[in-house]
């Protein structure tokens, strides 16, 4: 019997029957070009991370397709006139994948798990707030001072389930460079639309539709299947293949070929994420340098020097291929009202040669850079551009470009900040200022505090962490908008960071997909269908 004889015979006995036949499962085929090293959803603050474990684990808020925060497992939060306490009404009936219910104790759990050692998310929830259970569906937050922003980044603060931590040892979060991994590392259990079925890191994760999620289903899917694929080449040919549903990124060259094709498209448009470099301003002594005794970086000078060396039009034209906005700030222009107030410093390799020479350089000197190859538009090509524009003023750099996943095991808080001078992104969580001014310019010289936790290089300013202190409890919005120009204004005098530019969005999608895009680069499929 042929496959098609027995399709139609099992068609015919249904039909007989009276019975209906299943519906064909909907499976869409995702590949990115980095990997999903952890399913721990304290191990790495990346956007691409948080986007996939976001399919399976949720945090008391959400964001919608426009960014706009709406309620996730809390249906609704109340906050006292004096701004100190936060109350968090849970919604009930809600279960995690293994049946457990969900309630006030996993919450209390959570907040106390991501602010341990190892957990990469620390500044997601104050180190002083309290959490107070009230029942079993009411959480109180309280806070030593007012924090209007408190719940503005926990829509990827995910609620784990205190029950099956405790019970597979993975109470204590799961640090980026841990040798071995945890079982929290391999299996999950949220309370998303989304299961995880199996898990091979580097090979492929797939994701089953949760029959018994508590959310309005928005998407058709039965399955996803993510798939790794770091070849801009291979990836970009399994999409036009039909091997793939959707891609990200799509390469910049691969644009038009892809929007030429009969059978996919590219989703564009500006993300709210910026390109920045930065420097070990802490050490005394470089790790990656020829120069002994003393740290160059330490010299505003040689940063200021670092800075006019760079040409970041040259770089959005050659590199870029003119899909990048130049930046002056450490944020996206939509972010922060007085962004238009800041300008770039020119392109001026004749002055950075000068100061390099004041500085007591005027030979340069040798640096190695850390760089990830597959985590930004063209991260490894803008490294080698800016290796080139150095040494041009006389610095060498020694370039060491890897995989995100060991990029990240290396330059964070887990692996030591093991770095002299590196590339890196941002998007904030809170889509706020303060979150950049706190998390990456702040200073990390209290291991009390989880202020600067993404501050690699330890750029330190206490006026300016003072304004960031103010700016958090600030509820008038003009004061608050002229603290902040201020805090950023310090760290553009001293160049702390050279922020190169935001980078435009560049999804491949299958024409047969339908799929949202947000500013932040979140490729969420629970809101995709497919015909």
């Amino acid at each position: 019997m042929t496959i098609r004889t027995k399709f139609l015979a099992v068609a015919a006995a249904a039909f007989l029957a009276g019975t209906a036949l299943p519906a064909m499962a909907v499976t869409l085929r995702y590949a990115n070009q980095g990997d999903l090293k952890s399913l721990d959803p304290y191990t790495l603050n990346e956007t691409t991370t948080n986007a996939h474990l976001g399919h399976v684990y949720e945090g008391l808020t959400k964001r919608g397709r426009d960014l706009a925060i709406e309620p996730g497992l809390a249906e609704r939060w109340e906050v006292s006139s004096d701004g100190l306490t936060w109350r968090f009404f849970l919604r009930k009936g809600v279960k995690f994948h293994n049946g457990n219910p969900f309630t006030a104790d996993d919450v209390i759990f959570s907040a106390n798990r991501v602010r341990a050692a190892g957990s990469n998310f620390q500044t997601r929830v104050p180190s002083d707030a309290e959490f107070v259970k009230v029942d079993d569906y009411t959480v109180d937050v309280k806070l030593k001072k007012p924090n209007p922003i408190l719940n503005y980044q926990w829509d990827t603060w995910y609620i784990m389930d205190k029950e099956w931590s405790e019970a597979n040892n993975t109470a204590a979060p799961t640090p980026a460079a841990a040798t071995s991994p945890s079982y929290a590392s391999l299996n999950a259990n949220g309370t998303g639309p989304f299961k995880i079925e199996s898990h091979q890191p580097g090979v492929k994760t797939v994701f089953k539709k949760n029959p018994d999620w508590w959310g309005k289903v928005e998407h058709n899917l039965d399955e996803i299947v993510f798939t790794p694929i770091n070849s801009d080449a291979t990836r970009v040919a399994a999409l036009l293949s039909g091997e793939v549903d959707v891609i990200e990124p799509v390469p910049l060259q691969d644009i038009q070929r892809v929007n030429s094709s009969p059978n996919a498209q590219v989703l564009t448009g500006p993300e709210l994420r910026t390109i920045f470099i930065g420097f070990d301003q802490t050490r005394d002594e470089l790790l990656f340098s020829n120069v002994k005794g003393k740290n160059p970086f330490k010299d505003p000078r040689v940063r200021e020097a670092f800075f006019k060396a760079i040409d970041v039009e040259a770089i959005k034209t050659r590199v870029m291929r003119g899909m990048s906005t130049p930046s002056a700030l450490m944020i996206a222009p939509q972010l922060f009202t007085h962004a238009k107030d800041f300008q770039r410093p020119k392109y001026d390799p004749d002055a950075a040669k000068k100061l390099l020479a004041d500085a007591g350089y005027p030979n340069g000197f040798e640096v190695g850079m850390d760089c990830p190859n597959d985590r930004y538009v063209n991260d490894e090509a803008i490294c080698q551009a800016v290796v080139g524009m150095l040494a041009r003023v006389g610095v060498k750099v020694n370039l060491m470009a890897q995989p995100k996943a060991q990029y990240f095991a290396k330059v964070l808080k887990s692996g030591n900040y093991q770095t002299s001078f590196y590339l890196l992104g941002w998007t904030p969580g809170t889509f706020d200022s303060h979150n950049v001014l706190y998390d990456i310019e702040g200073c990390r010289d209290n291991p009390n505090s989880s202020r600067g936790e993404s501050n690699l290089g330890n750029y330190c300013n206490k006026k300016h962490d003072e304004l960031t202190d103010k700016i958090l409890v600030e509820n008038d919005k003009a004061k608050r908008d002229q603290m902040i120009k201020e805090a950023f204004q310090i760290t553009a005098s001293e160049y702390g960071y050279i922020p190169l530019h935001q980078q435009s969005l560049a999804w491949g999608v299958s024409k047969k997909v339908k799929l949202s895009q947000r500013a932040d680069n979140s490729v969420l499929l629970y809101w995709a269908h497919k015909e």
